[in-house]
């Protein structure tokens, strides 16, 4: 019988590997066609990985727990009702996954020098560094010598992401050597990387232990979030502006609105889709905001795909994108908002779902909050957090003259990287997108 490699599927932008959390089938099990063989987990999201064909599972390459780079083999299963005399080379297939030899993601682009797989040669041998890893390190100007030596906690000890940002955080030392760039041609052009400074003092505090103290462990997603916040902050200098804008006609149109389009369309219309659609006017306007950044280059997007901050059951947070949604209405706006919304508190969030975002936009105010000042979500360059709304007094100007009325009032916080966004151009987006908001029509139809 003939066998084929199951190998591990790509689950989204920048995502180099995945750990496996449990196999639900053992080997010599049959398994029917998309029938489920195994569950994975990135930073991003759980997902299941199916089988494309019925066969038996003759073996598991790695166990549960373990760390596999994308695009590995992971499970070799026997084909049912091949012939003996089939081809006896495996053929590997890759589950809802794209070769990068076939098509580029333009969601994301990696590096010249950062290598799908690489194996990197260092005193006694070889050994493997996912492209995750050695991106990190090449931005913290850690050596090759200093790589090697990082005890890895993945599979036959790589190096995953925790084990390198932990390296940093305690040693924060900057080494003269480089990263030998491997399968890059010699006449290639390759932008300069900027010089990494970090402290290096930045040890690990000394925790102390009082009676009465409970320890309790990250879970797994927890921890990967802190160390996506950690990297954040290494990547990318924040800085955060504040306007305060009056949205009364918001407030006051969408309690006119809300009944009519829970009527129509069975659901309800939030405060969310309605701010959606004034970021994406002010983006319009201010189109460097929608960028990345690679190395010295500037990577301008053309697409606009809103990221919304969404709580999980477990009080994770997660953030799902909303595509194209530049070419949305309101209406179109508003279901894929409580769709999205839907399903992340359901956990069926899919890795589609959660990639390829351009922006987003996180809700303090539902928290009860006045303002924030968010992390980037990498490798945006943006994100923007919209406060609780409040009554207040302002002074409004009138043909009559300046007068003190009650308004619904809400602060906004835009953090942004000071790499490729300057005051004058986060500032000015920032406001823009207040003015929209105050600008808001109250007579529109839905």
């Amino acid at each position: 019988m003939s066998e084929f490699q199951l190998v591990m599927p790509k689950m989204g932008e920048s995502i180099a590997e995945a750990t496996i959390i449990r196999w639900t089938k053992n080997e010599g099990d049959s398994i029917a066609v998309d029938e489920t063989v195994l569950e994975i987990a990135t930073d991003k999201v759980d997902s299941e990985v199916p089988s494309p064909k019925a066969g038996i599972l003759k073996k598991c390459l790695f166990k549960e727990g373990d760390v596999v780079a994308v695009n590995a083999p992971i499970a070799i299963i026997e084909l049912e009702g091949s012939s003996s005399t089939a081809d006896s080379t495996p053929a590997i297939h890759t589950p809802k996954v794209e070769s990068a030899s076939a098509k580029v993601d333009t969601n994301h682009v990696q590096p010249a020098n950062a290598v799908a797989q690489n194996t990197v040669s260092n005193a006694g041998g070889n050994k493997f560094y996912s492209p995750l890893v050695l991106n990190i390190a090449r931005a913290e100007n850690i050596s090759m010598t200093q790589l090697a030596s990082i005890d890895g906690t993945g599979g036959e000890g790589r190096v995953t992401k925790r084990d390198i940002l932990a390296f940093v955080q305690n040693t924060g030392t900057i080494s003269s050597q480089v990263i030998t760039e491997p399968n890059v041609p010699a006449n290639s052009v390759k932008a300069e990387k900027p010089a990494v400074v970090t402290n290096t003092n930045a040890n690990k505090p000394a925790v102390t232990l009082n009676g009465g103290d409970e320890i309790i462990e990250m879970d797994r997603m927890r921890k990967l979030i802190a160390d996506h916040m950690v990297m954040s902050k290494h990547t990318s200098p924040h800085v955060t502006s504040f306007v305060e804008a009056d949205v009364t006609n918001m407030v006051v149109w969408r309690e006119k609105a809300k009944k009519v389009y829970d009527k129509r369309e069975n659901e309800k219309i939030t405060f969310t889709p309605m701010f959606i659609e004034c970021v994406v006017k002010a983006i319009k306007d201010f189109p460097m905001i929608n960028v990345t950044v690679d190395g010295y280059n500037i990577i301008k997007r053309k697409a606009i795909n809103i990221g919304m901050a969404a709580a999980l059951p477990s009080g994770n947070l997660i953030v799902p994108v909303i595509k194209n949604a530049d070419n949305m209405n309101l209406v179109g706006l508003t279901k894929s908002v409580n769709g999205l919304a839907t399903k992340a508190r359901a956990n069926k969030l899919s890795p589609d779902d959660i990639q390829g975002g351009t922006f987003t936009l996180t809700n303090v105010g539902g928290f009860g909050n006045v303002m924030g000042t968010p992390i980037i979500n990498q490798p945006q360059v943006a994100i923007l957090a919209t406060g609780i709304i409040k009554k207040k007094p302002a002074v409004l100007e009138t043909p009559m003259g300046d007068v003190i009325a009650i308004r619904q009032m809400m602060f906004l916080s835009l953090s942004y990287d000071h790499r490729v966004v300057d005051g004058s151009l986060g500032g000015s987006f920032l406001r823009r997108v207040a003015d929209y908001m105050e600008q808001w029509d109250v007579n529109r139809e839905i």
